[in-house]
């Protein structure tokens, strides 16, 4: 039997209609420059429960780094629970939350059975058995509705075994083809237990996929700056991949189903011109009608502010007086000088507020250019160097005593001619 009942297509009566909310990268905890930012996350997490309410969300995944370090503060601890306790109250039945490297497996899954109760499924962790990372979502009469590959942050050796005399190379390639084969194992499970033809498939993913552009610098989940898997390389079987640990919200490879959800609130002031957002997802069964990007508000602006002491003083002042809501703003300044400036913090300082004040300056970098490049041009070339030489002058550089620097030399060559004799072995 059959009805219209969905944007003028002819859909079955038991046809699965979900809304799902996509997020990642809370940071709970972290400090910015040694200040908290726990109301910022008070903020966003309030917010966030305003919007799951507003577009009545059947379901929430949540893809990673929940926390910002393995033993969080008490009160970010308090900000999750208190989050999820109020999440009971809204619409939203389903809720998958898995752990990424920033968090502690361990912490997160201490109540992973109570919550389970509460339908909050926590993957803090890879397993060896795929089915401890599959979450069926079912209603009320026990319908399946969604399918979820809740795959975790994957740490080294979740992937592989260390390998005698390995080369770096070899060691990136041997985790990239575990990433993959991870996934591919919980599709096959996936595709031999369930009847997925009428049902989304959803896979999360807390990794660094090829295409993806980070905001600034931020820490590579393997080694290096090497991608760890391409879109293309999903099993076609997910309808969509939620991906966390990129922090600006993005599609990658050019597949609108495969996509990172970007942090709540910027992380750091290279992330200042990034539009913080989180995705909302329309089912009709397995048909993805639609992505749609809610940007989240900014609660604190971040500002950095760069150029020669004039420069820096009238931005100071412009962006001082500009009336803005919410808290008070933080600014990073980098300042080009060509002299030693006494006080410099003092004297930016009394800048803002002779303008009214109404911001905090984090951070001061005082680069003085004609002396790098002074540095730069009388810099000796290491590739025309042996070893010992350059040993010695970084013995130097540190203000090693001229009289020891016979018997520093001693024990280098020691260790030099042990190293050699490891490599021939």
């Amino acid at each position: 039997m059959y009805r219209i009942c969905y944007k003028n297509r002819i859909l079955p009566i038991h046809l699965v209609i979900m809304k799902i909310i996509h997020t990642s990268d809370w940071h709970l905890g972290q400090k910015l420059l040694y200040n908290d930012r726990e109301e910022e996350h008070r903020r966003a997490l309030d917010w966030l429960l305003q919007a799951i309410e507003q577009e009545q969300a059947d379901g929430l995944i949540v893809a990673g780094d929940i926390f910002d370090i393995g033993n969080p503060p008490n009160y970010a601890r308090s900000l999750y629970y208190q989050f999820l306790r109020k999440l009971l109250n809204t619409n939203c039945r389903h809720v998958v939350i898995t752990g990424g490297n920033h968090d502690s497996p361990a912490m997160l899954n201490a109540p992973r059975e109570l919550l389970q109760a509460l339908n909050v499924h926590v993957v803090g962790a890879a397993g060896e058995d795929a089915a401890e990372e599959i979450v069926v979502w079912k209603d009320e009469a026990g319908r399946v509705e969604a399918i979820i590959a809740a795959v975790p942050f994957l740490r080294d050796r979740d992937l592989r075994y260390s390998v005698a005399g390995e080369t770096g190379y070899d060691r990136v390639e041997q985790i990239r083809a575990g990433i993959k084969q991870h996934y591919d194992n919980r599709a096959a499970y996936i595709s031999k237990h369930f009847d997925t033809s009428g049902v989304p498939v959803i896979a999360t993913g807390h990794l660094y996929a090829t295409g993806a552009g980070a905001s600034g610098r931020q820490d590579n989940i393997y080694i290096g700056n090497t991608e760890n898997i391409e879109a293309r390389q999903f099993p076609e079987l997910f309808d969509y991949v939620a991906l966390g640990h990129i922090h600006r919200a993005q599609v990658v490879g050019g597949l609108e189903h495969v996509r990172y959800s970007g942090s709540l609130i910027p992380l750091s002031f290279s992330e200042t011109k990034d539009e913080k957002a989180i995705y909302v997802l329309e089912w009709s069964g397995k048909t993805l009608d639609q992505v749609r990007s809610l940007p989240v508000p900014v609660f604190r602006r971040l500002k950095g502010i760069s150029g020669n002491l004039e420069e820096v003083l009238e931005s100071l002042s412009r962006f001082v007086q500009k009336d803005r809501e919410g808290l008070e703003p933080w600014i990073e300044v980098s300042v080009e000088l060509d002299r030693m400036v006494p006080e410099l913090s003092t004297l930016l300082q009394d800048a803002l507020e002779a303008n009214g004040g109404g911001a905090s300056i984090l951070k001061i970098q005082a680069r003085y250019p004609q002396r790098q490049e002074l540095s730069q041009q009388n810099a000796p070339d290491l590739d025309t160097l042996e070893a010992e030489e350059v040993f010695k002058m970084k013995c130097e550089q540190y203000g090693s005593p001229p009289d020891q620097m016979d018997e520093l030399l001693a024990t280098f060559r020691e260790l030099q001619s042990w190293m050699t004799e490891q490599e021939e072995v």
